[in-house]
């Protein structure tokens, strides 16, 4: 028996964690993290995180498991919401999910708990791998679920107390395990906001922080005008939907943020596919290992897709060369995640695209 620390959300995912721990017999306490200061959710008129706690408590309730409610909000302000703002202002695109679960999930509240907790689990579709003298971030068994992307800055002590308990099941198998527990959020669906807060639209927090700035939306090829916007950093490289003209599909191919300026084209791919790769900065290696080969996958945004690539050091930079063509935009501020085979090497972040 462990005695194990679990962050739960109000999802599915972490609650079938807590009741998978608990039928093993270990020494489980549930967390929930408030991160959000509350001037922050003014806007929204109310705080969309009391709904998720109330599933949090009726899943501790169902398995009689004592719960904790921790504030990590002014270091999630400081440490996660500061880091986007900036990015996003610099005409970057930065994955507030990442930094989340290294300062915060797997940082600040590592600093908070008691040190006789031996593991925090979490419900990442991921696997480690503990052994004596280091622990291997792997892939989760589903592919399309699989999170080692926002776990690839996790250092080499964070990964030690880990555990990703539903990293080697399907989502189907979670969802019918969740039926099996007969869980207050077996049929709860999926959230796709910002790290913990499920409801949370990103277009809202850009603008309650950034406001709304209109400028010109350019085609890229020639040049010319054809529509406006409500503010460069509403946008994405890559992004299809939102941009609300005939003529389409159109796709964001780039962005100039000194001039307010969104550059859009319906041919993504060939204004795209000259790039071949890209140079990575700050990058972390989970394992304590720098580079040992040089052949290996890369991800530069979430999802099941993986690229064959080159991988070479550069000074205090990687420069990592595709082996085929993408149709994916690579934007910097994002972050590019190394793999050799299954097992997730870390991460770092993507300077600029070649």
């Amino acid at each position: 028996m462990k005695k194990i620390a679990v962050l739960v959300s109000g999802g599915v995912d972490s609650s079938v964690v807590l009741a998978l721990l608990k039928q093993q017999g270990h020494d489980v306490t549930a967390f929930y993290l408030k991160i959000w200061l509350e001037d922050e959710l003014s806007y929204l008129g109310s705080c969309p995180w009391e709904q998720d706690l109330e599933f949090v408590r009726g899943v501790c309730a169902k398995l009689d498991v004592p719960l904790s409610v921790i504030s990590m909000q002014q270091t999630y302000h400081d440490r996660v919401v500061s880091y986007m703002l900036s990015e996003i202002k610099a005409g970057r695109t930065p994955n507030p999910d990442v930094l989340c679960n290294q300062y915060v999930k797997f940082g600040a509240f590592y600093d908070a708990i008691d040190t006789a907790y031996e593991y925090v689990a979490t419900g990442h579709y991921a696997q480690v791998e503990h052994t004596p003298t280091v622990s291997i971030l792997k892939k989760g068994k589903d592919p399309i679920k699989d999170q080692t992307y926002f776990l690839a800055y996790l250092s080499q002590a964070q990964l030690k107390r880990a555990l990703f308990p539903i990293g080697g099941l399907e989502k189907s198998e979670v969802r019918a395990l969740a039926q099996k527990f007969d869980l207050p959020t077996a049929s709860r669906k999926d959230s796709q906001g910002i790290c913990f807060l499920g409801k949370f639209n990103f277009a809202d927090f850009v603008q309650a922080h950034l406001g709304v700035q209109p400028g010109d939306m350019i085609e890229f090829e020639t040049g010319k005008k054809m529509g406006r916007h409500d503010g460069f950093w509403f946008f994405t490289i890559g992004q299809r939907q939102g941009i609300g003209l005939s003529g389409g599909p159109w796709y964001v191919v780039s962005k100039d943020p000194v001039k307010n300026i969104v550059y859009i084209s319906n041919q993504y791919g060939a204004v795209t596919n000259h790039k071949s790769g890209m140079l990575v900065q700050n990058f972390n290696w989970n394992q304590g290992v720098s580079l040992s080969k040089k052949e290996l996958d890369v991800r530069f945004r979430h999802g099941p897709a993986v690229h064959p690539a080159r991988v070479e050091q550069v000074g205090d930079e990687l420069k990592v060369t595709l082996q085929y063509e993408s149709s994916q935009g690579i934007a910097a501020g994002q972050f590019a995640v190394l793999y050799d085979g299954d097992v997730c090497l870390g991460g770092g972040v993507i300077k600029e695209a070649f």
